[in-house]
């Protein structure tokens, strides 16, 4: 079973109006990418700047590209930046490689009108779908092929890579684990990590959304899965550490709630790292990719999101254990690597996937409660 046929046939989620609105070009800022004095910054496809090969030639002017929080294990984005710095010559600045969804968001205020400001943003979708006025609409040529429920249909959002919430372990550390409740025990004293803040990470979020399925909540009820963490808690079994490649290889995480395709690919690196998704508690979710409406590069910032979007990109995620959001497509078409799509682990159970309105309303609720269960 493969998660996009999933979202495609169980569910379609809310798509939200286009709220965000092109920023002006600034005095020092944006390309001229030909197609009638276009600017870059202004552009909502690559035709407003007179095709690609001009999109291409604007974004090599600027030379650079902000990014933040890319770790490069992460869905494979080291490779992937490496990819789009060797086929365009652009340099990639990739600032806060750890940080999470709401960092991005706080970066771009700080840095609002300096050449530092992220020009792109990969965030969870609470995040996303809050600061959605600070997006500039964009299609990539592809668009078309992405589902409509997986994209603002300006293009002020579009969904990118998803995956499964998880729990990975160390086998050598700690015993196997069939469920959340596992982790109750005292066995997983000290020993359980969430990477990230769930009301700002969307890992984390998703982590929370799957102990509530876990017991008796769902999509509308995000309460049980922070009563679970709060439990977990007071069995002083919760740890408070962001976990990170290096925590897992050093022992100091042993037991890491997180996407499926990031603790699988702790696997290669620690032979004794297990992932389990829980049958009980199926969770599935898609990342959100969207243009900073301030970016200082905007050429580069267009060219970026081309590139992901494009065969080329989408395989590099899917090599990163991600599933792409053009899958169908590229299986239709026969341009998927299919080695590594027929090698997507399979899932058993019925995935849960929030829509955009549950979203919010979950986040609302974490907002309002995680500090005081859990914090």
């Amino acid at each position: 079973m493969k998660l996009r046929t999933w979202f495609v046939t169980l569910v379609a989620l809310a798509t939200t109006s286009a709220l965000a609105a092109c920023a002006p070009p600034s005095d020092g800022g944006g390309s001229d990418g030909g197609g009638g004095g276009a600017d870059a910054s202004s552009a909502t496809s690559a035709d407003d700047l007179g095709g690609m090969d001009a999109l291409v030639k604007a974004a090599q002017d600027e030379g650079e590209l902000n990014v933040i929080a890319l770790p490069p294990d992460w869905a494979n984005y080291g490779n992937i930046i490496k990819a789009f710095e060797e086929k365009y010559g652009i340099t990639i600045n990739s600032a806060l490689p750890d940080g999470a969804s709401q960092d991005e968001i706080n970066q771009a205020k700080q840095l609002q009108g300096k050449d530092r400001a992220p020009d792109v943003f990969d965030l969870g979708q609470s995040v996303a779908l809050a600061n959605t006025d600070m997006f500039a609409p964009y299609q990539v040529q592809t668009f078309d092929e992405i589902p409509a429920e997986f994209k603002d249909p300006s293009g002020t959002w579009v969904n990118d890579y998803g995956g499964y919430m998880s729990i990975g372990y160390d086998s050598s550390k700690v015993p196997d684990v069939t469920s959340l409740d596992d982790l109750l025990g005292a066995d997983f004293k000290g020993k359980v990590a969430l990477n990230g803040d769930p009301t700002q990470a969307g890992a984390a979020f998703s982590g929370v959304v799957m102990a509530s399925i876990a017991n008796g909540g769902s999509a509308d009820d995000i309460a049980p899965g922070v009563d679970f963490f709060k439990r977990l808690k007071d069995a002083g079994n919760f740890l408070p550490v962001d976990p990170t490649s290096a925590t897992i290889e050093s022992g100091q995480t042993p037991v890491v709630i997180d996407w499926d395709y990031l603790n699988a690919a702790e696997s290669a690196k620690l032979p004794s790292w297990k992932v389990v998704v829980p049958d009980n508690a199926v969770v599935a979710g898609y990342y959100f990719q969207a243009i900073n409406k301030d970016a200082p590069h905007p050429a580069a910032a267009r060219l970026w999101e081309e590139f992901l979007y494009s065969d080329e990109g989408q395989n590099l995620w899917l090599a990163g254990g991600a599933r792409p959001v053009r899958a169908d497509a590229m299986v239709k078409a026969g341009t998927i690597d299919k080695a590594k799509y027929d090698a997507l682990p399979p899932v058993n159970g019925t995935p849960v996937i929030p829509t955009n309105d549950q979203t919010e309303k979950m986040a609302a609720y974490l907002a309002d409660n995680w500090a005081k269960a859990v914090g």
